[in-house]
């Protein structure tokens, strides 16, 4: 909302309060004034020049030779090019030594030849925005009315004298979306009275109900409609100051008629419509809903398509506006309009909401109707419109109003008590400074006791429970006076749980093994939704997604690392490794809500390490994404709980896939992503995992133990097994740790052997066992029990004999 500050100082004594003050004081009773501009800031020397003589310059087509009366001595020449300066106009004269908006000062000067002694301007050259300029001047230079007097201030006569207060509303102060609204706002703050305007047209004798009959079939979105006829107007352009304050509030002036329903619609804060009566065809005004195939041109020349949820007014047949957002072309008024029907009616939000964005046409009615307007200003704004028509248009007014009321009137009351009111604010405030306070905001109140029952005007139709009151209180006292205060509560140190603790902890080992984390949607489309799920459920959809690509709810993060590796590539970042901790979402029903988990994923593609000076290359493989999942079992102290199984895992590769197995629990997968999908993305050799965080960090551990280092020599066996192809080496590193009892600290695989050597179906891999005693120096009495239950073990349990 663009506030005038000249404008407001009719209705609020302003004296002493200057508009950067009062800016500063609305902002601190709640409604933030973005911005406090002068609208001719840094301009000077523009007054009102009169055209005496006019010619073509002699050696210029496109110039113009002038000679201009500026009211105070001789005339002067001025060289102008505009294409409508003609003689005896009245024109906004920049003079030598004026200085115009962008510092651009005014010098004499010769133009082809020719003296000029100053600048005939256009209302952009001025500082006034193109989309601001009436029609006729927006290719030209201004011509004022032709009894303006000579050697004026041009910008006062344009209303540029002014400061405007950009007011950054919430949507719940729909009230201060008028001239009213903000005085009544502003007297409250200064503790000063309200100017109200107290329209009274001079009706004549004729009545308004025998030139229109007023109905609407769609009471719940009009509830209600008044009219008022106004005949033998004057189109014509509208006096300066009501131009000036258009343009200062971002309208566009048209004629004194549409200028005056907009300039009621700033003042009001009500919409206003004036028809062309005589273009409406009948004496009826019909308010109802489309019918299914009806169309109508608005204002803005554009032919529009009806749907039954729209609103429309009528002349009992023809649609001739859309209600609440424009008026249509077929009943506009023109310069040859002589008789007007003003339109001022109560439209409910929601239907004027729906037709605005049914047809992306919002406009400064429609606005104010969403948001909500004030019924008990409908019949005044009318009354007001009438009666400027009257006065800037020679309109005569007929005698009545014709009223169409089906509005439901219920009395708002309020009530709260001093006590609540004081342990809310943690004041000491006395009933007689609340009573103040709703005096200042023209409340009704009525104290009993320590209650106070408050009568809250149609205005302010954002306050209904006390403590809506309770914070009218608190900004007209000052938010900046009330006390600060700690609140009362048994004393409890933040800490993180052990969840968080490890999760940070999850978070930190992976960065310092080089991932980067990203944060990627959590909405996904059906295709993907099921992709790499640990647990396959329907996916949940949207009931209104942003679109198909968002539509429904991920059961598995490792889709969206893979689209970040494939944006990166695409960009040539081709060595890429990310890691994310984020949500997946389990149907549970239609009627119920997902099942929310935490997971954590990872992928990597590319080189994982280059050294081009010692020329040294690795790309990512298998065992580099393996290698980083065991060093994080490693940092949890899970490491002897975790197993790596082959698995098949659809989207993976079926012979570089493993689940992860906590306890013998899967709790996700590591992997290739399978080259049909690499291809498919444009991706190389890309390696993938995705398990439960949840299940990860909740296992328990054993305490930090710390133990000594060694004093006495360790002892390594190395063993190589033949077994069936189909036995896996963490299998027999299972069972070799399990039987080598508390002297057997390590295991580790150093070979696979698969050749011509080896029988049909069977395969060689070799260990190395590292025994210790932290007590004394081992025996080989003692290794050799060990190692005999070693391989006792590993024969039985999985068929397994030395290799010769």
């Amino acid at each position: 909302m663009l506030v005038s500050y000249k404008w407001l100082q009719e209705y609020v004594d302003l004296n002493g309060v200057s508009a950067e003050e009062l800016g500063e004081r609305i902002t601190k009773s709640g409604i933030e004034v973005e911005s406090v501009d002068k609208l001719n800031a840094g301009v000077s020397g523009v007054v009102v020049g009169h055209v005496l003589e006019c010619e073509k310059h002699p050696n210029a087509e496109k110039l113009n030779k002038t000679l201009v009366d500026l009211g105070d001595g001789e005339p002067v020449q001025i060289i102008c090019g505009a294409p409508n300066v003609a003689k005896g106009q009245k024109v906004a004269v920049a003079t030598v030594g004026a200085v115009l908006p962008g510092n651009f000062k005014i010098k004499k000067a010769k133009l082809r030849g020719e003296a000029s002694h100053g600048m005939i301007c256009s209302l952009q050259e001025l500082g006034i925005e193109g989309k601001l300029i009436a029609k006729e001047y927006a290719e030209g230079i201004y011509v004022f009315p032709a009894d303006t007097e000579v050697g004026q201030d041009a910008m006062a006569l344009l209303g540029r004298d002014d400061e405007i207060l950009e007011l950054g509303l919430t949507p719940n102060r729909a009230d201060c979306m008028s001239m009213l609204g903000v005085a009544y706002e502003t007297a409250a703050i200064l503790g000063k009275e309200v100017q109200f305007p107290e329209p009274a047209p001079s009706a004549v004798s004729k009545d308004a109900s025998d030139y229109i009959t007023v109905n609407v079939e769609a009471k719940d979105d009009n509830p209600l409609y008044t009219a008022k006829i106004v005949k033998n107007v004057k189109i014509g352009p509208s006096p300066l100051w009501l131009q000036g304050r258009l343009m200062a509030a971002g309208i566009r002036p048209h004629n004194n008629v549409v200028d005056i329903t907009n300039l009621v619609l700033l003042e009001y804060g009500q919409p206003l419509h004036a028809f062309d009566y005589d273009k409406l065809e009948s004496k009826e005004i019909l308010v109802r809903r489309a019918k299914a195939g009806e169309t109508i041109e608005t204002l803005d020349n554009v032919k529009r398509n009806l749907t039954e949820e729209h609103l429309v007014i009528t002349n009992g047949s023809n649609p001739v506006a859309l209600a609440g957002v424009m008026g249509g072309a077929n009943t506009e008024v023109s310069a040859d309009t002589t008789n007007v029907l003003i339109e001022s009616a109560y439209f409910t939000g929601a239907a004027i909401r729906k037709s605005s964005k049914d047809h992306a046409l919002r406009s400064e009615a429609s606005a104010r109707y969403e948001k909500g307007v004030d019924p008990e200003r409908v019949r005044a704004a009318a009354e007001r419109a009438a009666e400027l028509m009257e006065q800037l248009a020679g309109g005569e007014v007929l005698s009545g109003t014709v009223v169409a009321d089906h509005l439901e009137r219920k009395e708002n009351k309020v009530t709260t008590t001093l006590g609540k009111i004081n342990a809310v604010l943690g004041t000491e405030l006395e009933m007689s400074e609340i009573e103040d306070i709703f005096s200042r905001l023209q409340f009704g109140a009525c104290v009993d006791v320590d209650s106070i029952t408050v009568s809250v005007p149609s205005r302010r139709g954002d306050i209904f429970i006390e403590e809506d009151l309770i914070e009218e209180i608190a900004r007209l006292y000052g938010y900046d006076r009330l006390p600060s205060t700690l609140p009362v509560a048994p004393f409890a140190p933040g800490m993180l749980s052990e969840y968080q603790k490890k999760r940070r902890v999850v978070r930190s080992y992976l960065e310092g093994a080089g991932l980067y984390q990203a944060v990627t949607y959590s909405l996904t489309s059906r295709e993907k939704a099921l992709q790499y799920a640990i647990e396959t459920r329907e996916p949940v959809e949207l009931s209104m997604p942003m679109s198909e690509e968002r539509s429904m709810l991920r059961l598995s993060i490792v889709p969206q690392l893979l689209e970040v590796l494939k944006y990166n590539n695409a960009r040539q970042n081709e060595s890429v490794a990310v890691y994310e901790t984020g949500t997946v979402f389990l149907g549970n029903g239609d009627s119920e809500l997902p099942e929310e988990r935490e997971h954590l994923a990872a992928a990597i593609t590319g080189m994982w390490e280059s050294h081009p000076w010692q020329g040294e290359k690795k790309p990512v493989d298998f065992y580099v994404l393996k290698g980083i999942l065991e060093g994080l079992f490693a940092k949890l102290g899970l490491e002897e709980r975790m197993e790596f199984r082959a698995a098949e895992v659809e989207g993976l590769h079926p012979g570089r896939t493993a689940d992860l197995l906590l306890d013998g629990e899967s709790i996700g997968f590591v992997g290739q992503v399978h080259p049909v999908v690499q291809k498919d993305m444009d991706l190389k050799e890309t390696f993938v995992f995705e398990l439960s965080l949840k299940k990860l960090v909740a296992a328990e551990t054993a305490p930090l133990a710390y133990t000594s280092i060694p004093r006495f020599p360790s002892i390594t066996r190395d063993i190589a097994l033949v077994v069936d192809k189909d036995k896996t080496s963490g299998e027999l590193q299972s069972i070799i740790r399990e039987a080598g009892g508390k002297l057997l600290k390590d295991v580790g695989v150093f070979d696979l052997y698969e050749g011509d050597r080896m029988e049909e179906g069977k395969k060689s891999i070799a260990f190395s066992l590292k025994y210790y005693d932290p007590e004394k120096t081992l025996t080989d009495e003692d290794i050799a029990k060990a190692h005999e239950k070693v391989l006792a073990a590993v024969k039985e349990q999985a068929g397994a004999h030395l290799r010769g």
